[in-house]
Parts: C-alpha cells; sequence; structure tokens
C-alpha cells in the first residue's frame, strides 16, 4: 500500500473550524460493508443502530493545556513551547517540542507569564521529538502543575487555522475525560453528549473505558511512499480487566463491539490473544495499521473525517475498505460534510 494512494483534494473551507453547536447533532455518514450503502444522519441517530448488550468502547484520556508561549533569556524572542509529557515529577522535567527550534540550546533560559511566573531550563536537546526542559519552581508539586498550566492553552491542531477561544477548553475535551496525559482530544469521541450517552444506556448499550494518550504522533506525516517503512511514534495505553470482561463478553455473545475513534481502535488491536480476546495490558503501542489488516476485536467504529495522506484515514481505510472508503470521503466533500477535529463523523458497520 502506498502513500499516494491516500491523496485526495481538500479545500481549506472543509476543515470544521469550530464544533457543531452541539455534541450530538454533527453530521453522521452511516458505512454499510454488506451492502455497500451510504446513508446520511444526524449523529444522535447512533441510536438506531445500536441494541440491548452491544458495546461501545471509549478512550477516556484528558487533554491537558499543552501549548505555552515564552520568551528567550537576554533576546527576548519569542519562544513555543509544546509539552509532549511529564518525564520526572520530582524534578520537574518534561519532554517538549520548541519552535523555532534552531534557536534554543542547552543551559538557555526560558521565561513565561507576566513577571516571569514561570522560568525552564534547556537540560538536553538530543531527543528524536525535541528537548528536555527543567522547571525552576520553589514549591509543592501541585501548585507547580497549577501555575504550569494557568500558563498553557489548549492544543488545537494546527490546521484549525484560528485563535483559541474560551469554548474550546470544554469542546477539545470528551464529555468522559478522566486521565490527563493528551495533548490531542480523542476526536470521535467529542460528538457525544450525555443525552446520547443516557439514552444509548436505557438501550441496553454496555460501556467500556480504555486509554491512550494521544500524542502528536497523530498529526505526524508520512514522508515514505511505502508505507511499511513508516514508524508510529509510542502512546502509553492502558487497558484494565472490567474494560475486558465487558469486551469479551459481548464477542462470545455475537454482540456489537464499538470501537469510538482511530485511538480506541489501535489500543485494542495492541493487545489480542490468539482467539481474538482483548487482554489487560499497561504499557506503549506504536502500532500502525493500513490496509491490508485483519481486525480482531471491533466490528463497527466510529470515526471522523481525516485530512489527505493522515496514518488515521489509513486506519480507517483499512477497516472499511479502501474503495469503499475513499468513495465515501469523495462523496462526503460532494456533500459538505465537514473534516477534521472539530469535523463530522462517520459509522461503519
Amino acid at each position: 500500500m502506498k502513500l499516494s494512494k491516500f491523496k485526495f483534494e481538500l479545500k481549506p473551507e472543509k476543515i470544521a473550524l469550530h464544533p457543531a453547536d452541539n455534541r450530538d447533532e454533527s453530521k453522521l455518514m452511516v458505512l454499510n460493508r454488506a451492502t455497500r450503502k451510504i446513508e446520511h444522519r444526524l449523529f444522535k441517530d447512533l441510536l438506531d443502530y445500536f441494541g440491548d448488550k452491544d458495546v461501545m468502547v471509549f478512550n477516556d484520556t484528558k487533554v491537558f493545556p499543552a501549548r505555552l508561549y515564552g520568551n528567550k533569556e537576554k533576546t527576548g524572542a519569542e519562544i513555543e513551547v509544546f509539552l509532549l509529557r511529564e518525564l520526572n515529577r520530582e524534578q520537574r522535567l518534561w519532554d517538549v517540542l520548541v519552535d523555532p527550534a534552531r534557536k534554543i540550546r542547552i543551559g538557555n533560559k526560558l521565561y513565561f507569564g507576566d513577571d516571569d511566573l514561570m522560568v525552564a531550563e534547556v537540560i538536553d536537546n538530543t531527543t528524536s521529538r525535541g528537548r528536555t526542559l527543567r522547571f525552576l519552581f520553589d514549591g509543592p508539586y501541585d501548585e507547580f502543575k497549577k501555575t504550569l498550566y494557568s500558563l498553557g492553552e489548549t492544543p488545537l491542531p494546527r490546521f484549525i487555522n484560528r485563535d483559541v477561544q474560551p469554548e474550546d477548553k470544554e469542546r477539545y475535551q470528551t464529555i468522559f475525560a478522566k486521565h490527563e496525559g493528551a495533548v490531542a482530544a480523542p476526536t470521535a469521541g467529542l460528538h457525544f453528549s450525555r443525552e446520547l450517552l443516557k439514552r444509548l444506556e436505557i438501550k441496553g448499550v454496555d460501556f467500556s473505558y480504555i486509554t491512550l494518550h494521544v500524542g502528536l504522533g497523530n498529526f505526524r506525516s508520512v514522508d515514505v511512499e511505502d508505507l511499511t517503512k513508516h514508524k508510529m511514534d509510542s502512546e502509553q495505553i492502558w487497558i484494565n480487566q472490567e474494560a475486558c470482561t465487558i469486551v469479551n463478553n459481548a464477542k462470545e455473545n455475537k454482540q456489537n463491539v464499538c470501537a469510538v475513534g482511530t485511538t480506541v481502535m489501535r489500543t485494542l488491536e495492541s493487545s489480542v490473544s490468539t482467539q481474538g480476546h482483548l487482554k489487560p495490558f499497561e504499557g506503549w503501542t506504536n502500532k500502525f495499521i493500513f490496509p491490508p489488516y485483519e481486525f480482531s476485536v471491533a466490528n463497527s467504529m466510529i470515526t471522523n473525517f481525516h485530512l489527505p495522506y493522515s496514518t488515521l484515514l489509513m486506519m480507517v481505510a483499512a477497516f472499511g475498505g479502501y474503495d469503499f472508503v475513499m468513495e465515501a470521503y469523495h462523496t462526503a466533500i460532494k456533500e459538505n460534510y465537514r473534516f477534521g477535529t472539530y469535523g463530522d463523523a462517520m459509522l461503519i458497520l
């Protein structure tokens, strides 16, 4: 499978800059793999496709305010720092990306906030991801974290080409977000409202929760034509016994198991027994799914409309069938579906 197979023309105005007014009222395109039919619905119509004892698997990761703006000592040059993950709690060490990277050297100090509220020192710039910063902060850890996060802003992806607004703090987060550690939202989950979850629950749908801390690798471009040579960034995942029991019971009883999003699908496929059962796991995954691929756990999935050449589109094509998914994407463009993080949704049955 070649990278060039995932090219399609997407005009900038097709990328959603804002979420739908109500979470569950974005458009929903339904793809039926058995009949090759495409339906056009609203997201809340999801209720029509699931019933008693079916399972939906959600990613309960929580996005933190990862993007900071600071200034370099002496020159005062503006530097953007993107927090990737905490490396050491006691020493206040963080793995970060900096922009512009070429101007930052080991030993440089960076200042953040009014009156230099927070200072960080660059202690390593050899990591493949960027830099290691040590934040210089006297005070308890909780106070440090609170101060750091007060300086950060919601890390909207760059293709949402506008300033961050107050609504983003809530809307760039699922309503079931629980475990902090993501720098990007699991976008398929953004469409679920409390009302819709309650109505699914009343219908008898069971919910299972896994955690994958979404990293920037989701937006990293693929720069090899031969997809077998692309390496995904590793992301941290947790699958507990309860989640496994809910999913495996549904599989044994021939119920639907729906992966809500590509992050859930990647997590499920990262810890499967030879019999196709989900196993508990805590660790890292760098699984890259592209066509052709044999899926073991979920038999349906919910996902957004992704950008050309993205690894997310490749996974969706592997699940829905390359030709059918690309046909659906061309239909979506014609029918004015909105693409990207805040865009519309697709259900593949």
